[in-house]
């Protein structure tokens, strides 16, 4: 812990260093990933441990901290809540918008299931008939299998950003696949609700809106997501008031993965702390 590193905006978040143990890690957004980034490095993500520790520093100091960026963890929101009470907790707006893409994805991967499955019922079919199995081939030389199985990074990137293949590849798998198309489209407008908006009040009416497409849509994973926003609410629209996002943890965690890949690993992890800190402390 370094209480001297403590600034008035902090970002929290976990990262693991070996063997999949995860740590709590707070920094000071100031300091830009740089010297005097880590505030405290703490084993575990519990609650209640994570506060003992930060407890150690002077009341007076953390009521000085206006605010502190993190996901929609339970435990992180508590840590922020109960170690820093004059803070403005804000969600992350990619951890939400990753919640999206992830909805999307998981009705690709089950259209691809379901794929494979009329493949195999197909090929069987044949079997029996003694007869030479050839799949549909779409336009551009896939099959439907392969039409799902080549669009996942297609799904994550905005049309603007398609390439002429790509532009292909998303017509006929929104054509074979129209749900997907409208579940895209709900997954890029919570992507524009970020970008395009600065005032907290319209924020709130555009999500609202957002909520009613989602619940129109009938779409059981989007309808997961809307619940969730809806739960954390509150620190969702505390970005618009400066567009704070975690994104300085998550270039932090970047760093300590690539320390760690540089070493080949972490054998002693005491002593790679120590390195750490010495660096970026």
């Amino acid at each position: 812990m370094f209480p001297e590193n403590l600034g008035s905006k902090l970002s929290i978040d976990e990262t693991s260093l070996s063997h999949g143990e995860l740590y709590t890690l707070v920094t000071n957004k100031a300091a830009k990933g740089k010297k005097k980034a880590i505030v405290a490095i703490v084993a575990g993500t519990k609650a209640d441990d994570v506060i003992a520790v930060l407890a150690r520093i002077p009341q007076t100091k953390r009521n000085k901290v206006a605010e502190a960026t993190l996901d929609m963890s339970g435990s992180m929101e508590q840590i922020v809540r109960r170690s820093f009470p004059y803070a403005t907790r804000v969600t992350d707006r990619f951890h939400v918008q990753r919640l999206a893409v992830e909805a999307l994805q998981e009705m690709r991967i089950k259209y691809r299931w379901q794929a494979l499955d009329q493949e195999n019922q197909a090929i069987e079919k044949c079997k029996r008939l003694k007869k030479t199995y050839e799949p549909l081939l779409l336009e551009n030389g896939d099959t439907l299998k392969q039409l799902l199985a080549r669009s996942r990074y297609v799904l994550y990137k905005r049309a603007t950003l398609w390439t002429e293949r790509q532009k292909q590849r998303a017509e006929l798998l929104f054509e074979y696949y129209p749900d997907l198309k409208r579940a895209y489209n709900l997954s890029i407008e919570l992507s524009n609700i970020y970008q395009n908006t600065t005032d907290k009040l319209y924020g709130m009416t555009r999500l609202a809106k957002w909520h009613e497409k989602v619940r129109v849509s009938g779409f059981r994973s989007f309808n997961t997501i809307s619940r969730t926003i809806q739960n954390h609410y509150r620190t969702i629209l505390n970005y618009f008031d400066n567009r704070s996002t975690n994104a300085s943890a998550e270039s932090f965690n970047a760093k300590i993965k690539a320390f760690r890949a540089k070493l080949r690993g972490v054998r002693n992890i005491d002593f790679f702390l120590f390195r750490l800190t010495r660096l970026y402390a």
